[in-house]
Order: C-alpha cells, then sequence, then structure tokens
C-alpha cells in the first residue's frame, strides 16, 4: 500500500478499569485472560418478576472509603465508578494532578443513560410521598455529563470535558474524541472512557419487552453468549474504564512509559433503524476503514480484534461479516463481555483497555461461554475461545456498534 502522511500517534501513558471481572486493571485483566469464566452476575430483588432478573455487578468497591462526603452526596454510582477509574489511570500514568498543568488536562467520557436507578427512586418518591419530597438534586446527580463533571472536579482537570453519548459505541467514541482533540493540540493530557451503572427496574423491563437481553434465569453465569449458536440477548453490566492518552511530544518530555499507541479512529452511522443494524454491515465496515486509513494501517497488518460482540443474533452476525470482509481470516477475534457484562456507555472504553493490555502482554483473551459457534459466522473468523491466545502481533482494533446506528472503530498499536 502507498503510505500517507505519518498518522498521529496519542501515546497511552495509563488505564483504570471497575468491572464486574474484577476492581482495578490487574484483578479485571486476570479474571479475562485466566479463568474464561464470567465476572460477578448476580440476581437483584427488584427485577425478581422479570423475564430477565440478573445482571453483572461490580463487587469489592467500597465507594464510601474512597470518595469523600460532597462526592457521594452529589453523584450517582455510575460517576462513581468513573472517579475511581480514572483515579487509577492517572496514577498508572505517573502523572500528579497537584502539580500539572490543569488547563492542558481534557476529559471526555461516554455514557448512554445516566443516573436510572435514582431517577427511579425520585420517580417512586414522587408518587408515594409527592413531589415536595423529590430531591433537588436529580439535574446534576442524572445527567450523562456528570461522570465527566465528577473526574474533572477530583483530578483538576480544567480543559476541555465533554460527554459522549453514542449509545453502545459511546465510549470508543470517546477515546477516538480525545485522539483528536489531542492532534489538534487541544490538550497535553486527555482522560478519555466510559461509565455505566443501570440498575433500573424501568430499564430492565424495556429491554426484555424489546428482546434484547438474555433470558435464560436457569443459568445466568453462561446467558452471555456472544458468536454462540445458542445465544438470546445480551445481559447488562456495570463498570467503569478510562484511559490516559497524552501527545507522544508530552509523554516523551516527562519520560512516561508508554503501554501502546491510539493511531487511527473511524465512525459512522447506518442511518437505517433505531435498534438493529443494517444487515449489510456496511456502517461498521466503513467506521473500520476509514479507521485503518487514518492509521496508514492495511488490513493484513491487523493481528487482533477486539469485538463488540454483545451475543445478540443480529449484531454478532453484522459485525463479524464485517471484519471478514475488511481484514480477512488472519485476525484473532474475541468479544470480552461474556465476563464484564455489557457495560453500555463503558464498553468501548473498558474494551480499549483490554486491546491495549493485549498489545502489550501479545495476548488475546477469549470468548468465554462459547460453546458451539453459529453456523452462519464466516467460516474463516478466527475467534479465540476456551483459553487466552499467546498471538505475536503489532497492531490490533477495537470496534463497537451502539443502537441509533452508531459505529465506531479504533486502531491501536504497539509501543
Amino acid at each position: 500500500m502507498t503510505r500517507g502522511p505519518r498518522p498521529f500517534e496519542a501515546a497511552v501513558t495509563g488505564l483504570g478499569l471497575v468491572t464486574a471481572a474484577g476492581v482495578g486493571v490487574k484483578a479485571t485483566w486476570h479474571a479475562v485472560t485466566g479463568t474464561a469464566r464470567p465476572g460477578r452476575v448476580d440476581r437483584h430483588p427488584e427485577l425478581a418478576d422479570l423475564p430477565c432478573d440478573f445482571m453483572y455487578t461490580v463487587k469489592g468497591l467500597d465507594a464510601e472509603a474512597v470518595l469523600n462526603a460532597t462526592q457521594l452526596r452529589l453523584t450517582d454510582r455510575f460517576a462513581r465508578l468513573a472517579v475511581v477509574a480514572a483515579r487509577e489511570a492517572v496514577a498508572d500514568a505517573g502523572l500528579d494532578p497537584a502539580v500539572w498543568d490543569g488547563s492542558r488536562v481534557a476529559v471526555v467520557i461516554g455514557c448512554v443513560h445516566g443516573g436510572l436507578p435514582f431517577y427511579d427512586e425520585q420517580h417512586t418518591t414522587m408518587l408515594t410521598r409527592g413531589a415536595r419530597r423529590v430531591s433537588p438534586k436529580l439535574a446534576p446527580v442524572t445527567m450523562v455529563s456528570a461522570p465527566a463533571g465528577s473526574v474533572c472536579a477530583d483530578l483538576g482537570a480544567r480543559g476541555p470535558s465533554l460527554a459522549v453519548s453514542t449509545a453502545c459505541a459511546s465510549g470508543t467514541v470517546a477515546v477516538g474524541t480525545a485522539h483528536q482533540m489531542l492532534r489538534a493540540n487541544a490538550c497535553d493530557i486527555a482522560i478519555a472512557g466510559g461509565a455505566e451503572s443501570v440498575l433500573s427496574r424501568l430499564m430492565i423491563a424495556s429491554a426484555c419487552r424489546l428482546k434484547a437481553v438474555s433470558t435464560r434465569r436457569d443459568d445466568p453465569l453462561t446467558a452471555c453468549r456472544p458468536f454462540d449458536a445458542g445465544r438470546d440477548g445480551f445481559v447488562v453490566g456495570e463498570g467503569a474504564g478510562v484511559l490516559v492518552l497524552e501527545r507522544p511530544e508530552h509523554a516523551r518530555g516527562r519520560g512516561a512509559a508508554v503501554r501502546a499507541l491510539v493511531r487511527g479512529y473511524g465512525a459512522s452511522n447506518d442511518a437505517y433503524a433505531a435498534v438493529a443494524p443494517h444487515p449489510d454491515g456496511a456502517g461498521v465496515e466503513q467506521a473500520l476503514r476509514t479507521a485503518l486509513a487514518d492509521a496508514d494501517v492495511a488490513p493484513d497488518e491487523v493481528g487482533h480484534v477486539n469485538a463488540h460482540g454483545t451475543g445478540t443474533e443480529l449484531n454478532d452476525l453484522v459485525e463479524a461479516g464485517a471484519l471478514n470482509r475488511t481484514l480477512g481470516d488472519r485476525p484473532a477475534v474475541t468479544s470480552t463481555k461474556a465476563m464484564t457484562g455489557h457495560t453500555l456507555g463503558a464498553a468501548g472504553a473498558i474494551e480499549t483497555a483490554f486491546t491495549v493490555l493485549a498489545l502489550e502482554q501479545q495476548l488475546v483473551p477469549p470468548t468465554a461461554n462459547l460453546t458451539l459457534p453459529d453456523p452462519r459466522l464466516p467460516p474463516g473468523l478466527d475467534i479465540v475461545r476456551d483459553a487466552a491466545r499467546p498471538t505475536a502481533m503489532t497492531c490490533a482494533v477495537k470496534t463497537s456498534m451502539g443502537f441509533g446506528g452508531h459505529n465506531a472503530a479504533l486502531v491501536l498499536t504497539r509501543a
């Protein structure tokens, strides 16, 4: 292929993760690569009479012990998860908010639903106790921009701050937007990711009616089955993933350890339907080809794909076809959602962190719960299953899809 101008490479210097598979990067990655068994899938009493009464839940995080009283009073769980993940990412990057130039630090956090649990609680309060008992904090606690604002306040980041909400592509778009902001020299450091926590009876009831979520109540641990012939929908999860990206000269100037490079980004829209991807997969393929062109990377250079892989019938088939047409049979493909649940607006960021770790450690996580691949998948698609696979690679891709036709893709390379 003819090489163009050198692409912009954002240095990934820090990672932070809070997921049902583990609290912290080390614990989460160990679970995702070491056990091939799902994280915490819990039944919830408030969902007891619904076709799906379970979701992936973060355990082992005592937010009250790490956040101050003001933060606890003015945040719902999704924003708290973002703050905890951001703190880990910033510490991992070796950055000290006490001494950095906060005006050159941007924050971009993806989220879909905001504080739905608090909405549910306050709606019940109004119905049972009257309007005068409704909390005046409803707006600041539940707004989709709460994680970005909370991270800025916690870390003293005074540069541009954005809330990205492009359905389940939000976390990937957040990282891609941060890449673009760094390239435009709008900041030196970008704290980018996603956060979500939607233990909401209303939301889960609606998802059940839509037939989007699994109803495998007899065995919730195996309910999320990406690419499997027996899949019947995704399983909701809560969590947060945050990456620290820096302009390469900024990272070099402070002697930072670079974990990987974000080299290309692409996004598109199917312009087709609110809750289903276009069956031809042209939208996600366009996002992927745009990302490859942005990175100046040929398809045969890609060694690994962390796929969106939700475990819904149409999404898996559409994405698999687009990956196979664009990249061929070479890349080792995985979906990690059976380990974390589908964390909606956080998914793309969590899975981008996994892609960084895969490049760094030359190891592709398995697709848990994949026992019988759907025979309609492209026959050459190389889906990693059963156990993590050592894989020599210099380049990897993260793809995401979402309601409303949103698609996004990132190209990452080894440092």
